[in-house]
């Protein structure tokens, strides 16, 4: 072994392999530039210049998965930028020109959620199970007596990016000056509950029942009895009765907020 060791370094055989080495080597660099070239994805100027303008949260909101993926979709004509509730309306007609489509400003909006239940409304059992409203709502309903009741379970809260949204008290609650108005909370509430109104409203129906006076009274403290105070005392006629329940049309609503006084069971909550 030692006389191994010993031996004098052929020069000319060391030059050979490093030579081989070095051919090798650009041989796979050339194949890994040939590879990156041909399997390249182009990308698609116009949708980079939309992303730009992307409010950037990235919530989903929109149904696409993040911001990148909407540009990409409003860039092939697939969605369109009022799909997006973060992004405020000067960007939005920025989009508008870089894709050479009309575009009309609409009012920013927020959440609200038309129930004020909670531990004001009875339950028909103790619900021991997955904390998901959706899960909830599988057995008989969820577990208030009230039909329409928010169940309380938070699936609103932990889906909403902008921790807009709470559950106090047994029901959720949005807070406006957190919302970004993504539509995540309205899409997955299982009851329906959650609607985005506009930011300017001064006023909103914080009931979803459709029972009648005493099944309402018998489920819920502060359910809508379906009395027509509200409606008939509107000097604006905003507000029209449906299946017993309010509801505002709030591009005549002038938030006077003389439903919110007259409404006997409160609620019609002033913002």
């Amino acid at each position: 072994m030692n006389n191994l060791l010993l031996d004098p370094i052929d020069i000319k055989t060391v030059l050979i392999v490093v030579l081989i080495v070095a051919v090798i080597s650009v041989i796979f660099s050339l194949l890994i530039v040939l590879v990156s070239k041909l399997c390249a994805v182009k990308e698609d100027e116009k949708a980079n210049a939309v992303k730009e303008k992307l409010a950037g949260a990235n919530c989903g909101g929109c149904g696409f998965a993040g911001c990148a993926d909407f540009a990409k979709a409003l860039s092939e004509g697939k969605a369109d930028v009022s799909m997006c509730g973060p992004t405020p309306n000067e960007n939005k007609a920025e989009i508008a020109n870089i894709l050479g489509v009309p575009f009309s400003a609409t009012e920013q909006a927020y959440a609200v959620v038309h129930c004020a239940g909670g531990i004001n409304s009875k339950n028909k059992y103790d619900y021991i199970g997955n904390e998901s409203c959706l899960s909830q709502a599988l057995y008989m309903g969820g577990k208030k007596q009230c039909p329409n009741g928010c169940m309380g379970n938070g699936t609103c809260e932990r889906v909403c990016p902008y921790n807009a949204i709470k559950v106090i008290d047994g029901v959720a609650y949005a807070n406006k000056a957190l919302c970004e108005a993504c539509g995540l909370c309205v899409k997955n509430c299982p009851k329906k509950l959650v609607e985005l109104i506009p930011k300017s409203s001064k006023v909103y129906v914080a009931c979803s029942t459709y029972c009648k006076g005493k099944e309402s009274m018998d489920n819920c403290k502060v359910g809508c009895i379906g009395c027509g105070l509200c409606a008939k005392n509107c000097p604006e006629g905003a507000i029209t009765m449906v299946n017993n329940l309010p509801v505002i049309d709030y591009s005549k609503c002038s938030g006077c907020k003389t439903c919110a006084k007259k409404c006997p069971r409160k609620c019609i909550k002033e913002i």
